[in-house]
């Protein structure tokens, strides 16, 4: 089996490749993404291109799968170019598959796409329209009914929606600082004890999922004869609790107007990467039921989500990172140091 992987060197390609790499039925991996990285894996092919280039049918050709992860976080202040990036981008890597003769297509959306929840887990039927304050929530949104068009356009074509919730190891540590937290977080702080009062919306609650985990789920929809949409996430929901508990700290209440106002201020002054948007969207997410891919799948996850996010907090604190243009270690800032 030939398998191609966009956005193959990021945090959720790079363990997706290794995971397929491992299966005795893969024979071939062409892992696609902009730059060719120095990391290398078993009976992968690394291809420098981007998924907007005109080559996609040539790079196709031959797949029996293609795994769509490539997205594009930033820049938050151009959402013209995410769109064209993420949404367009992504348009043309379904129709080169459909144009190529693959016979599947594995597609990472997200909880994003979905509508803010009713305060309990919600399972695949639940409407993907997201909130659409954020770029990220609209773009993936969109994607979900090109998607429902596609299908009808290509019913020879196996289509799987997965829908992971937010997703850590280690080595992403680096990147997810770059995109979400910028330089003027301190990774010491990231330390358990060194924060004594953590700043939390009341009623704050989302799901963590390893990356790893998620790579297993991505490996069992692209080997399996699976169809439609999966959410994959780990238990427990974490909570102001269970971050309390992570990072030795107490919890203060904020109200989320005032997170937000803080947050914009700083985008504005382009002093954060994330904005107020991306905020809103966050805190209205639903948690999600996993009981589909669990049952239809047999997808466990070897890890809670509170595991991977104290395992990325460590990562944060030390600066790790990998070797791949996305997952680069961060260099050591003069505020990281520790005293």
């Amino acid at each position: 089996m030939r398998v191609v992987v966009t956005g193959a060197t990021g945090n959720v390609g790079t363990s997706v490749v290794e995971s397929l790499a491992e299966h005795p039925e893969i024979d071939e991996i062409v892992a696609l993404a902009r730059r060719n990285p120095e990391w290398r894996s078993p009976k992968v092919t690394f291809v420098a291109d981007d998924i907007r280039s005109r080559r996609l049918v040539d790079h196709f050709r031959g797949a029996s799968v293609l795994v769509h992860l490539a997205w594009a976080f930033q820049p938050t202040h151009d959402p013209i170019k995410t769109w064209d990036t993420n949404v367009m981008g992504s348009i043309g890597v379904f129709e080169a598959a459909a144009a190529a003769g693959v016979s599947a297509l594995v597609y990472a959306s997200s909880v994003g796409a979905y509508s803010p929840g009713p305060g309990e887990h919600v399972d695949e039927s639940w409407p993907t329209h997201s909130l659409p304050v954020a770029a990220y929530g609209r773009e993936k949104a969109y994607l979900e009914r090109y998607l429902d068009a596609f299908e009808l356009r290509h019913p020879e074509m196996r289509v799987v929606r997965l829908r992971p919730s937010f997703t850590f190891k280690r080595e992403s540590a680096s990147e997810q600082r770059r995109i979400f937290a910028g330089p003027l977080v301190p990774r010491v702080l990231m330390r358990p004890g060194r924060l004594r009062v953590l700043p939390l919306p009341p009623g704050l609650r989302f799901q963590a999922l390893h990356t790893a985990d998620a790579a297993q789920a991505y490996r069992l929809a692209v080997t399996s004869d699976a169809r439609g949409a999966f959410n994959v996430a780990a238990e427990p929901v974490i909570d102001g609790s269970a971050l309390a508990t992570l990072f030795g700290a107490r919890t203060v209440p904020v109200p989320p107007t005032a997170l937000r106002m803080a947050l914009a201020g700083a985008w504005r002054l382009r002093l954060a990467p994330a904005d107020e948007a991306l905020l809103a969207l966050f805190l209205q997410l639903p948690t999600l039921d996993t009981s589909r891919i669990r049952r239809e799948l047999g997808w466990e996850p070897a890890r809670s989500g509170v595991d991977a996010l104290r395992e990325m907090l460590e990562g944060l604190a030390d600066g790790a990172g990998a070797a791949t243009e996305p997952l680069r270690p961060d260099r050591k800032l003069p505020a990281d140091h520790e005293h």
